[in-house]
């Protein structure tokens, strides 16, 4: 019989391989070189480091990450030892996509701030990035996008460089995989002398990983009014959190941008159906038979009279999620950081809510849509 362990916060997972294999579970950290030694597939997420420290010996043949990212996973060291490992690109990419609207919507309020005059430069324009790009349109926002990956496959035409990024942007959006080596590394690609070249008036947003921005040279340049603000979603050392940094943030969440039950749902559908493929067995089509309804309510009013197009589409937005919650629980307890990821609530994307729009424009009705709220 099959052996597989389990992170035992992946959702919707227990009980699916049970017919099929023995199935451990433990905490991501936890899962140790004894524990793996005689399995024959992980399942995993982010915390626990698949390389040859975890695996050198064990009979492990396949690793399934429930996420987008798998710097996790030491994938040329699994590749030379003929480990498969399989990733979930794109699972979480409409729950990114709603965070950064929920970001967007605070930081307008807070700063007053108008979409339609300001320009979202995007880095890193693959599944998440492109969707965060829709998203700042559908607002009324001007995008730039800098993919160089994409840029050199798919020629020049819609992409600027990192530079014209930094410059031309009010808001600039992180949405890369983290990498140290190669042209396009990312880790620390917002270094001290690239943070120095930001103008007092932009906003720094992180979501994608922690490294990818220094830190230090990010807490630096807010304690000087160096930049406007910042807001992260991840963290260099985390589950660790620089306490003078938090302080200084606009908003800060811990490592939860992609968390919503369906991209969770997606996560884990693909890494079943990659164990699926992998070993035969009859789960090829498998996905959660019924995800959890809203905390909030599901169908629900917009006045429309007397507002803006932009107050419309963000009462809209923050009723499906308010970022200001997961800023204020990481603030009250940091050292809980991984407690508020393993007991995240339920969050719901855009498409599990429907807006009985009143009053509103066709443009108003046609943007929530685009976002992905149903509407009557």
């Amino acid at each position: 019989m099959l052996k597989v362990v389990c992170d035992d916060k992946i959702p919707f997972l227990k009980g699916v391989l049970e017919p099929y294999a023995k199935v451990v579970y433990l905490p991501g950290q936890e899962i140790s070189a004894e524990i793996v030694k005689d399995a024959d597939a992980i399942v995993t997420r982010t915390r626990t480091i698949c390389d040859k420290t975890l695996l050198e010996g064990s009979s492990v043949k396949i690793i399934t990450t429930a996420t987008i990212g798998y710097d996790h996973i030491d994938t040329e060291w699994c590749e030379s030892l003929g480990i498969v490992w399989k990733n979930a690109p794109g699972c979480n990419s409409s729950s990114v996509q709603q965070y950064i609207a929920s970001v967007l919507c605070v930081l307008a309020e807070r700063f007053n701030l108008h979409f339609k005059d300001l320009t979202l430069g995007v880095v890193g324009v693959g599944h998440v990035g492109s969707k965060v790009a829709a998203t700042a349109e559908s607002l009324g926002m001007k995008v730039l996008l800098c993919d160089p990956p994409r840029a050199r496959e798919e020629g020049q035409e819609g992409f600027v460089n990192l530079d014209e990024i930094v410059r031309s942007s009010d808001i600039i959006t992180l949405h890369v995989p983290l990498s140290q080596e190669g042209p396009d590394a990312t880790w620390h690609m917002f270094d001290s002398e690239r943070i120095a070249s930001m103008r007092p008036n932009q906003i720094l947003i992180n979501s994608s990983r922690g490294p990818v921005v220094d830190n230090l040279a990010l807490k630096n340049a807010l304690k000087t009014g160096r930049i406007k603000a910042a807001v992260l979603d991840v963290w260099e050392n985390e589950p660790e959190v620089d306490l003078e940094l938090l302080n200084l943030l606009a908003l800060a969440t811990p490592h939860i941008a992609g968390y919503s039950a369906d991209g969770k749902a997606n996560g884990t559908a693909t890494s079943i159906r990659a164990l699926a493929a992998f070993f035969g067995l009859p789960l090829n089509e498998w996905e959660p038979s019924q995800l959890p309804a809203p905390r909030q309510m599901p169908e629900f009013m917009v006045d429309a009279a007397g507002k803006s197009f932009q107050e419309v589409l963000c009462e809209a937005i923050l009723h499906s999620y308010d970022i200001r919650e997961d800023d204020a629980a990481l603030r009250d307890n940091p050292a809980l950081f991984e407690r508020q990821r393993g007991d995240y609530p339920v969050r719901r994307e855009f498409q599990a809510f429907t807006v009985k729009l009143q009053g509103g424009t066709p443009e108003e009705r046609s943007a929530l849509n685009k976002l992905g709220f149903l509407s009557e």
